[in-house]
């Protein structure tokens, strides 16, 4: 029996997260760096979250191109007289409306991604290290098969296999889903086998094997008691790898085999900007690929600052 002085496994979590807590504002207000970062994914955010309001038009409804405007530089007004401070390109859309719809888009996949991978790796994981036997074997062979390959590889050809699938008139309606189910199966492996390290820790822990005297479930010693123990190094994989699955997005997309222009994104609109680059009409690609660069390292910042806050060997 658990001793009844001793705190519970949940009180324990508890009072561990609330020490995270601390560490991480601890580490936010010793680094300037950190707080930049921290800041400029704030703004992106709100920048995308607000995007029908914050654009002067909607880039992607052909009633509302100039096409007069085609080719404006930055900072200046059109023929039609409208003002475009990041230019337009060769439709005469907004760069900037452009950006914000394209970042939105961006930030949906990335998180959409991220939340496909942890539902699969996760489970998996805990499941895989409190099991073991077999089925633990069989995952991490899985595992290991899939890490053989490049991440844009293995979502290349998920890729292709699922739009082969699907009848032509649905592929664009489609492919929102089809991107993010190639990037989020492409990246549950680092979440199955990081929580497949912890459980089997955890599971040999004092208040697992009380929690098996008094009789729980193997689900419910594995939900309530081991997974709030690992939730913090998911959230810093989680961080980390929705910057991949943003730049995986955005690189899908700049190869032709992402986003349709129907649905914009950073790399979409990278990879119109790119034909016109050494043509001189240089900002259709320059501020787009910015947006993107100061994106994914924000989450890249965010993402070190959390693994630092959170480990405690360098507490």
């Amino acid at each position: 029996m658990q001793d009844s002085s001793s705190p519970s496994p949940a009180a324990s979590a508890r009072v561990r997260w609330r020490d995270a807590d601390s560490a991480v504002l601890r580490a936010l207000a010793r680094s300037r760096t950190v707080q930049l970062a921290v800041l400029l994914l704030a703004l992106l955010a709100l920048a995308a979250l607000f995007a029908p309001w914050l654009a002067r038009q909607d880039p992607f409804d052909p009633a509302a191109l100039e096409l007069l405007d085609a080719f404006t530089p930055p900072w200046q007004h059109g023929a039609s007289g409208a003002f475009y401070p990041l230019g337009s390109d060769d439709q005469g859309r907004d760069i900037f409306s452009a950006i914000l719809y394209g970042l939105r888009m961006s930030l949906l996949v990335g998180a959409a991604a991220v939340a496909l991978s942890l539902a699969i790796g996760v489970p998996l994981g805990l499941a895989a290290g409190y099991a073991g036997g077999w089925f633990d074997t069989v995952v991490m062979r899985v595992a290991d098969v899939q890490l053989t390959f490049p991440l844009l590889l293995v979502a290349l050809l998920i890729f292709g296999i699922a739009r082969g699938l699907l009848p032509a008139g649905y592929r664009d309606e489609m492919a929102l889903y089809v991107i993010v189910a190639a990037i989020g199966l492409s990246e549950w492996v680092q979440y199955a086998r990081t929580v497949r390290g912890a459980v089997m820790v955890e599971k040999h822990k004092d208040y697992v094997l009380a929690a098996r005297i008094i009789g729980r479930s193997h689900a419910g010693i594995l939900l309530r008691h081991i997974l709030p123990n690992l939730l913090a190094p998911v959230l810093v994989i989680g961080t980390i790898s929705f910057a991949l699955a943003v730049v995986a997005e955005s690189t899908l997309s700049y190869l032709g085999v992402g986003l349709p222009p129907t649905q914009p994104s950073l790399g979409t609109l990278i990879r119109v900007g790119q034909g016109f680059l050494f043509s001189g009409e240089w900002w259709i690609l320059l501020f787009p690929a910015l947006v993107l660069l100061a994106l994914a390292l924000s989450v890249n910042l965010a993402g070190d600052w959390l693994r630092d806050a959170l480990d405690p060997r360098l507490q």
